[in-house]
């Protein structure tokens, strides 16, 4: 009998994000088709005060609608996956916030900053989009060998957004030269997903994948995460 897999939802729940609404279908579609049991539950980012309260799941979500109530919240549960090699998914503000996570921790920049919450900040490695995102959708393009390319099994696609603010393009080279790299660009070659190499599964994506579970779709990076959840569940 396969073991149950406990994901952490890491946010701030609020049933008004249209997201937060999706992650539970999401993840119950992913679980019936894959036959993998699963739980979920959120974790409210200011409860996160150190590893401890994430360590007992097998697996993190950085869920959308940042600023969160902790940014250090939010990173100590990313470090945590990342660090830990737990199956890590951040989506929309998850992955700004694993950006982040990645520039402070991995490349030593500890005064990298959101410009959300550190507009004056020097090192903003998350900026303003040119063309805000809000409840826009537009075409992703996978890059090929990479764990997202993988999970969706085609070249491209098109995903919803809600969103202000991306990878600062005056850090990209230095953020994605090591172990993270690009996973997906949009039709002008902006960065829309990461994923760190040498981890089980680390992926992090601007857009929300997690918005097809409302129209009755398993959205496909959401089953690849549960399938990395249950191949590793401890």
């Amino acid at each position: 009998m396969r073991s149950m897999t406990q994901v952490g939802l890491v946010g701030d729940r609020d049933d008004a994000v249209t997201a937060h609404r999706a992650i539970p279908v999401a993840l119950r579609l992913a679980a019936e088709a894959l036959a993998a049991p699963l739980s979920f539950e959120w974790v409210p980012t200011e409860e996160v005060t150190d590893a401890a309260r994430v360590a007992r799941y097998d697996a993190l979500w950085c869920v959308p609608a940042s600023p969160y109530r902790s940014m250090d919240g939010a990173l100590r549960a990313i470090r945590f996956a990342r660090e830990q090699r737990r199956p890590f998914l951040g989506t929309c503000g998850g992955f700004q916030h694993a950006i982040i996570e990645v520039a402070r921790h991995v490349l030593g920049w500890s005064d990298a900053e959101h410009a959300e919450t550190a507009p004056e900040a020097q090192r903003a490695v998350i900026a303003p989009l040119e063309c805000s995102l809000v409840e826009a959708a537009g075409t992703v393009r996978f890059r090929a060998g990479t764990r997202i390319a993988q999970a969706y099994g085609c070249a491209e696609a098109t995903e919803g957004y809600r969103c202000r603010y991306g990878l600062n393009p005056d850090f990209q080279a230095a953020l994605v030269s090591g172990p993270l790299r690009i996973g997906a660009v949009d039709d002008a070659g902006e960065v829309r997903a990461v994923e760190l190499d040498g981890h089980p599964f680390f992926v992090a994506t601007l857009f929300q994948p997690e918005r097809a579970a409302l129209a009755g779709q398993l959205p496909p990076l959401v089953a690849e995460f549960i399938r990395a959840c249950a191949g590793g569940a401890r």
